[in-house]
C-alpha cells in the first residue's frame, strides 16, 4: 500500500470543517480499500494554519486547557491567543478529538503535518481546495 500526499490549504476554512477532511484522509475512509482495524490513510499536509477562522464569538469564548498533573497546574488559552502564539497546536487537537479512539490513532496523527505559512518540502499527489 502506497501513501500519498494530500494538501489542505486552511487559508480562510472553518476550523471544525477543516478538521474532519483531515480527519477522513488520515483514517483511510477516503480509498477504496477501506478496511477499520488497518492504518491505511495517506499523508495530509495543511499549509496557512494561521489564517484559520471560526464561527461565532468562539475566537474569543473557546478555551483550550492542559493539565501539568500537578495541584493547581492547570493552564488556560483562548483560541484567539493561541492562533497567535502556535496556530498548528489548534489545528491538530482538533483532528485529534475527531479520530477514532483507539489504539492507531496516535499513528495516525504522526502523518498529519501543519505548517503556519504556505512553505513546506513535500511531493503532494492530492490537492484538495
Amino acid at each position: 500500500m502506497e501513501r500519498k500526499y494530500h494538501l489542505f490549504d486552511a487559508n480562510g476554512k472553518v476550523l471544525g470543517r477543516l478538521a474532519t477532511d483531515i480527519a477522513l484522509v488520515l483514517s483511510g475512509k477516503n480509498r477504496v480499500d477501506f478496511t477499520p482495524n488497518i492504518d491505511g490513510g495517506d499523508f495530509v499536509v495543511v499549509i496557512n494554519s494561521d489564517k484559520l477562522v471560526v464561527t461565532g464569538n468562539k475566537a474569543d469564548g473557546k478555551i483550550y486547557h492542559r493539565f501539568s498533573g500537578y495541584p493547581g497546574g492547570i493552564t488556560s488559552i483562548s483560541f484567539k491567543d493561541q492562533l497567535k502564539k502556535d496556530s498548528t497546536k489548534l489545528l491538530v487537537a482538533a483532528v485529534y478529538g475527531m479520530l477514532g479512539k483507539n489504539k492507531l490513532r496516535a499513528r495516525k496523527l504522526k502523518r498529519l503535518l501543519v505548517y503556519k505559512d504556505n512553505l513546506h518540502k513535500h511531493k503532494i499527489d492530492v490537492e484538495h481546495k
